[in-house]
């Protein structure tokens, strides 16, 4: 069974923002596999189904971004998973163009604090995140405004490219095949 988890913030005030890019690649995820999100459980909304033969659990933390490890954490060790190989994280990336996504198969928080509450729930930096870019073009002092902030209509031709591309990376992890999925995806786009 693999864990894969979009983060995101609830609530329709952060529906369609940067920071919820995760939760935006979840719902894409589900829609292709046909997989309902509607249960509730560990503080989140999870749904069961099949990717390519094996079993997933697709969940949207609903605890604030901030704190999306405690939801993950309950998943780990309720259903006794490894993180380091049975957990997928998507989550937005400041560091990364929008449009580009970047595979990785452990690493730091990298300042994502998302990120940094699940290393500190699972006590590993050792799963495997799939980093969905946003950009950094905002003013010094305005990370918040633009990770909350809603895609402008031409950005979000480019977020839809980062979901398919995020989906098809996730195929591969889950198929074990992790390195392609790094070697396919880990390049900038070209700019047209």
């Amino acid at each position: 069974m693999i864990l894969i988890a979009g983060l995101g913030n609830p609530g329709l005030k952060y529906n369609k923002t940067r920071h919820n890019m995760g939760f935006d690649c979840i719902d894409e995820l589900a829609k292709k596999y046909d997989i309902k999100i509607r249960e509730k459980k560990f503080k989140a909304l999870i749904g069961t189904g099949m990717i390519n033969g094996q079993k997933v659990i697709l969940m949207k933390p609903q605890t604030y971004m901030n704190l999306s490890g405690i939801a993950i954490g309950e998943a780990v060790r309720f259903y006794n998973l490894d993180p380091e190989e049975e957990l997928i994280v998507l989550c937005d990336d400041i560091a990364t163009d929008l449009g580009d996504i970047r595979v990785r198969a452990k690493g730091s928080a990298g300042g994502h604090n998302g990120l940094k509450n699940i290393i500190e729930q699972t006590g590993t930096q050792g799963f495997t995140r799939v980093r969905l870019g946003v950009g950094d073009s905002f003013k010094e002092g305005a990370l918040a405004d633009h990770v909350l902030g809603h895609l402008k209509k031409n950005e979000r031709a480019l977020a839809e490219e980062a979901f398919e591309n995020a989906i098809k990376a996730t195929e591969l992890i889950i198929d074990g095949n992790i390195e392609k999925a790094m070697n396919d995806f880990n390049k900038k786009r070209s700019k047209e």
